[in-house]
């Protein structure tokens, strides 16, 4: 097999510049020797990875014509997954930490940052180009206009890097849009002081009400909000400021 169709159903574009495909992989860390890549297709950002000696390369890949052309084109690649990441046992493959990069499809990219998250103890980086809107939405300041949920839920255990942008025309298919690679590297929060799941619901119920003022979008949550946040609205608030508001929250809830 010499080359692998393109399927718009699993939003495959794939990379077909040499260079952008080496930068990827250069801006991947040496912190730990697995690193997992989500969506290899024909192995172009791969068969770099495989010439760093110091890396064990792990790819997972549900295009079942993918995975026959890596494995008839890299013999070397010992470890390919022929399943859904979104669905795969992930932490159950590696004994320790691990790494993640790829070109992860537009369509599932916040889906693949959900679950990074959920595995953000056993994930010290992770790499990705992704729609150059997600990235510059999760790689937002607090008073961004794209300021919104996955930018605070990831920046809560993340330190978030915009890299570089990328053009349309080096993809196969080009995509209607561009492109973006951004690198996250775990910060130092073991984990946060309030009930992280009251910190993910206060997050999302202001954000789906971006417009109102916390007062209004959280009085489901809580009747009677901290003053300093009550006529805020989301944006306004930073990262550790929604972790303190829970924090605030919480203590009301309990008495």
């Amino acid at each position: 097999m010499s080359y692998v169709r393109p399927k718009k159903n699993l939003g495959q574009h794939f990379l077909t510049d040499q260079n952008i495909a080496r930068k990827i992989v250069d801006s991947l860390g040496a912190d730990v020797p697995d690193i997992l890549e989500i969506g290899p297709g024909m192995g172009v950002l791969t068969q770099y990875l495989l010439q760093r000696p110091e890396l064990n390369v792990h790819v997972v890949e549900i295009d079942t014509e993918s995975v026959e052309y890596l494995k008839q084109n890299f013999p070397t690649l010992q470890h390919i997954w022929g399943e859904d990441f979104l669905k795969a046992d992930v932490a159950d493959r590696f004994s320790g930490n691990f790494s993640v990069i790829g070109n992860f499809p537009y369509n599932i990219s916040s889906q693949i940052f959900f679950r990074v998250l959920e595995y953000r103890n056993r994930i010290p980086e992770t790499v990705g180009m992704i729609q150059k809107e997600v990235a510059e939405r999760i790689a937002a300041p607090h008073g961004s206009k794209v300021y919104g949920i996955l930018s605070v839920l990831l920046q809560a255990f993340f330190d978030i890097e915009y890299l570089f942008t990328v053009s349309e025309g080096v993809f196969n298919p080009p995509p209607k849009v561009k492109s973006a690679v951004v690198r996250l590297k775990r910060n130092q929060l073991k984990e946060l002081p309030c009930s992280e799941a009251l910190f993910v619901k206060v997050v999302k119920a202001a954000f789906n009400l971006r417009r109102k003022m916390l007062r209004n979008s959280l009085k489901e949550i809580c009747s009677a909000l901290p003053e300093e946040y009550a006529m805020k609205r989301p944006e306004q608030l930073s990262v550790g400021a929604f972790i303190d508001l829970t924090c605030k929250i919480e203590e009301i809830e309990k008495q």
